[in-house]
C-alpha cells in the first residue's frame, strides 16, 4: 500500500523542534485543527498559526541553508503542506505561497540577490511572509493574458505604484508583496516589483467573504501612489517576453496547491472512517462500516488518495532532482489531484447524508474548502484545451 502524504499519526511525543519538518508540522496540527472551526465561522485570520510555524522553524523551510533556512525542496514542502492542510487549509494556502516565492528566489537568475538575502534573513528571524499579488478586477488571472491595470511610474527618486489587487492571499499578515504591474515608460514593460507592506498609500480592503478557505485573508490590497525604491524591481520585461510562463513558478504552484487539496480530502476520509465505525442505525443493528456499499465507496476513496500520493510525491521529487519537466504535465498533476480530492469529499458526503452536511461536523467545511481547488491556476479548461491542441498538432 502506498504510504499517504501527511497521514502519519499525531503523537504528543513529537518535539516542536524535531529534525524532521513533517514531525514538527504534526506537533502543531492539533492546535491548527481546533482553531480552524472558529476561524472558518468568523472568517478571521489565524495569526497564531504563523507565530507557531515561525517558532518551529517552518516558515524558513524553503529558504536556502546558506541563508539560514532548511533548504527544503518541493517534495518536503509538499509533505509539510499536506499535514498543515489536513488541519487548516487556509493556513496551508498562505504558507504555500510563501514557500513558492522562496523556492523561486533560490532558483531564479532574475531575482536580485540582495533582495533575496534580505527576505530570507527576515523569514529566518521572525514572521515575515511574502506572496505575489497578481489578480485584478478587470484582468482576472494573468495566466489568461492581458496587461495589468496596476501602474508603476518611474521617477528620479523611486517607483510610484497605483492599482488594486484582488484575492491577495494572506493579506493581513504579509510583510512583502511581489506585485504584478506595468510601467508607464514609453516602451511599456510588465513584471514583478517588490513592495513592502504597510507603506503610506497602501490599504487592505476586507472583501474576502468566500464559500471556502474563509480564513485565508484573501482580501483586496489597494495601492494609491505608493513610493518605494527603484532597486526593488524584481523581474520586469517587455510584454511579449512573458509569452512563456515562468517554469519554476508554474511547476511549484501546481504541485504545492495540489498537496493542499489532497490534505483536505484526507481530513474528510479520516472523519468518514470514524463516522462509519461509530454510526449504528437502529434498523441495521451494526455499524455502517459493516455494509459492503460503505466498504466499496471507502475503497474508491483510498484508490484516489493512493494515486494522489504517487503523483504529488513523484512529481515533486523529479523537480527536486532536476528531471526534465514541463508546465503542461504540472497542469495535469494539479487537475488530477484536485478533482480526485473533490470526488473523495463528495463520496464521503454520499455515505454520511445529513450528518455530513451539518455544521456540527467538519465534513461540510472540507467540502467547501476542497471546491476551491478548481479555481487555482492552471484551471481545468486551460489544461484540457492545451492538451487537446497539442494532440491535434495545433
Amino acid at each position: 500500500m502506498v504510504r499517504a502524504l501527511g497521514t502519519t499519526a499525531v503523537s504528543e511525543r513529537v518535539p516542536l523542534h524535531a529534525p524532521d519538518p513533517v514531525e514538527r508540522a504534526l506537533r502543531l496540527a492539533p492546535g491548527f485543527a481546533e482553531r480552524a472551526v472558529r476561524h472558518d465561522r468568523d472568517a478571521s485570520f489565524p495569526f497564531e498559526n504563523f507565530r507557531e510555524l515561525s517558532e518551529a522553524g517552518l516558515l524558513a523551510l524553503t529558504v536556502p541553508v546558506a541563508l539560514g533556512g532548511s533548504g527544503a525542496g518541493a517534495r518536503e514542502a509538499a509533505r509539510v503542506l499536506g499535514v498543515v492542510a489536513k488541519s487548516d487549509p487556509s493556513t496551508a494556502l498562505v504558507l504555500s505561497m510563501h514557500y513558492i516565492q522562496h523556492l523561486v528566489m533560490a532558483k531564479s537568475q532574475r531575482w536580485p540577490a540582495r533582495l533575496a538575502r534580505k527576505l530570507a534573513n527576515e523569514t529566518v528571524e521572525g514572521v515575515a511572509l511574502i506572496n505575489a499579488l497578481r489578480v485584478e478586477p478587470e484582468l482576472g488571472s494573468p495566466a489568461r493574458g492581458g496587461l495589468p491595470a496596476t501602474i508603476a511610474r518611474r521617477t528620479e527618486t523611486g517607483w510610484r505604484l497605483s492599482g488594486r489587487k484582488i484575492y491577495s492571499t494572506g493579506a493581513p499578515i504579509l510583510k512583502w508583496y511581489a506585485v504584478w504591474a506595468r510601467t508607464d515608460e514609453p516602451e511599456i514593460r510588465v513584471g514583478l516589483l517588490l513592495v513592502p507592506a504597510g507603506l503610506p498609500g497602501t490599504r487592505i480592503e476586507e472583501t474576502w467573504d468566500h464559500l471556502g478557505l474563509r480564513a485565508s485573508g484573501s482580501h483586496d490590497v489597494i495601492f494609491e501612489d505608493v513610493a518605494f525604491p527603484l532597486d526593488y524591481e524584481i523581474d520586469v520585461r517587455k510584454p511579449e517576453d512573458w509569452a512563456t510562463p515562468d517554469f519554476t513558478q508554474s511547476i511549484l504552484s501546481a504541485t504545492l496547491v495540489a498537496a493542499i487539496y489532497d490534505g483536505v480530502a484526507r481530513a474528510a476520509r479520516d472523519w468518514l472512517i470514524t463516522f462509519l465505525k461509530r454510526r449504528v442505525p437502529a434498523n441495521l443493528g451494526a455499524p455502517l462500516a459493516s455494509l459492503p456499499r460503505a466498504q466499496e465507496i471507502l475503497g474508491a476513496i483510498e484508490t484516489r488518495l493512493a494515486v494522489n500520493a504517487r503523483l504529488i510525491d513523484g512529481f515533486a521529487r523529479d523537480f527536486d532532482d532536476g528531471a526534465l519537466l514541463n508546465t503542461t504535465e504540472a497542469g495535469v498533476i494539479k487537475l488530477t489531484v484536485t478533482n480526485n480530492a473533490v470526488a473523495v469529499v463528495e463520496d464521503a458526503l454520499s455515505l454520511s447524508s445529513n450528518h455530513g452536511l451539518t455544521r456540527a461536523n467538519p465534513l461540510e467545511r472540507h467540502y467547501r474548502d476542497v471546491l476551491c481547488g478548481r479555481v487555482h491556476t492552471p484551471q481545468d479548461d486551460a489544461t484540457r484545451i492545451n492538451l487537446g491542441r497539442t494532440a491535434l498538432g495545433l
